[in-house]
């Protein structure tokens, strides 16, 4: 078995629900990150990419089910590029990273492309088939934005709880308070301010054709713990959790170019990071934001490393309170996680997510001289992954 490396990283800045990407169809902002990613490695012939591994959560509109494949012809690529979409919810970007690396390490492909996208803003609303034909009563369009739709009646209801009394449940079970959320929540507009304006993701970037947006348009560089404590309680009166200290819905993509060690020479690029442990985890599906906490001691295992080693965390900040959740049962220092900022500022366009951490990731460990990182994301009905990454650098 070889080794997979990350060669190259980018993004579409990440546009709020109904903002500045709401007139661009999903399958265009996958095309517009997987042209971006690719020039950043302007050696590869493009008939040379393996495979295109791309995450998207929805499916169910102008994704048009294999929107991986949709982005390999809108970017121009030649036909006879393959691509496949995979639907892991929030972790499927991170997923089509960890497949594209396992297609690397077994030799069945030199150079795989992985990314992913989602535009919650235009997703569609669905009707459910009748079961005969010309049904008399009325039918409600059930939105595909977020969260369960057409629920199975045989599933456990402690189990389909919306995402948001779920991380209430998680709050009340660790007895993470709204004070420690609220100043959680103001440090990540702080640090993706911060981030954007010194240019870090000036390398990781690109732009949307037919749009004017530079950064993340979620980004609030005024946001206190004082003014977030001002909001109130989204999901439970008198609970915890409030739109200000909660991932937005967004719009994005993402995207990466993985090769093997000799493939640098076709892509004229050196390796940023190797990847070198993998994990998948789950719980109930109400604990959903808990999973990334053995998702990523499984990867760690993997890689032969400990918490002591880890330098850097890029953790995809569904609610403050279960990253705060995961940190804590990490017992590692905070002042290494999201460095850059996070999903509570940056957004969290379901199937771009887990492209952008891992994407950041690999750019903080390079910049921060760190050798080993760790990129994790909770996914919805109770999964979290996680992915090693060492930075070669430093190795």
């Amino acid at each position: 078995m070889g080794s997979a490396f990350v060669y190259a990283a980018a993004r579409t800045p990440f546009g709020k629900f109904n903002g500045a990407l709401a007139g661009v169809r999903p399958d265009d902002l996958a095309a517009a990150a997987l042209r971006g990613v690719l020039a950043r490695v302007p050696e590869l012939d493009p008939a040379g990419i393996g495979d295109v591994v791309w995450g998207n959560a929805n499916g169910a509109g102008e994704d048009n089910r294999n929107v991986g494949r949709m982005a390999v012809l809108l970017a121009g690529l030649p036909v006879t590029v393959p691509a496949t979409t995979v639907n892991r919810l929030c972790g499927s970007s991170l997923d089509a990273a960890m497949m594209a690396s396992r297609t690397i390490e077994s030799g069945d492909a030199d150079v795989v492309v992985a990314g992913g996208v989602e535009s919650m803003t235009r997703a569609p609303w669905v009707l459910p088939k009748p079961s005969r034909a010309f049904p008399a009563g009325d039918v409600t369009a059930v939105s595909t934005t977020l969260g369960w739709r057409l629920v199975n009646p045989r599933m456990p209801k402690e189990w389909t709880v919306s995402l948001g009394e779920a991380n209430e449940q998680l709050q009340e079970k660790f007895s993470i308070s709204r004070e420690r959320q609220d100043a959680f929540a103001a440090r990540s507009h702080a640090l993706a301010d911060a981030a954007w304006s010194a240019g870090f993701y000036d390398d990781l970037a690109v732009p949307v054709e037919g749009t004017e947006l530079a950064r993340d348009e979620g980004v609030r560089p005024g946001s206190t713990p004082e003014v977030l404590a001002g909001l109130k309680p989204a999901f439970r009166p008198g609970g915890t959790i409030t739109a200000g200290n909660a991932s937005p819905l967004s719009d994005g993509a993402s995207a990466l170019v993985l090769g093997s060690e000799t493939a640098a020479r076709r892509l004229g690029a050196e390796p940023i990071a190797r990847v070198a442990g993998r994990g998948a985890a789950a719980l109930e599906p109400q604990a959903f934001g808990y999973a990334p906490v053995e998702a990523a001691n499984q990867a760690l295992r993997r890689a032969g490393v400990g918490w002591d080693d880890v330098g850097a965390v890029e953790l995809n900040e569904a609610f403050a309170v279960q990253s705060l959740a995961c940190v804590d049962a990490w017992g590692i220092d905070p002042e290494i996680v999201n460095v850059k900022g996070g999903a509570i500022a940056i957004g969290h366009p379901l199937g771009a997510s887990g492209g952008r951490v891992l994407g950041t990731l690999a750019h903080v460990l390079r910049e921060r001289r760190e050798r080993w990182g760790v990129a994790a994301i909770c996914i919805g009905v109770g999964q979290g992954l996680a992915v090693v990454l060492e930075n070669v650098s430093a190795a």
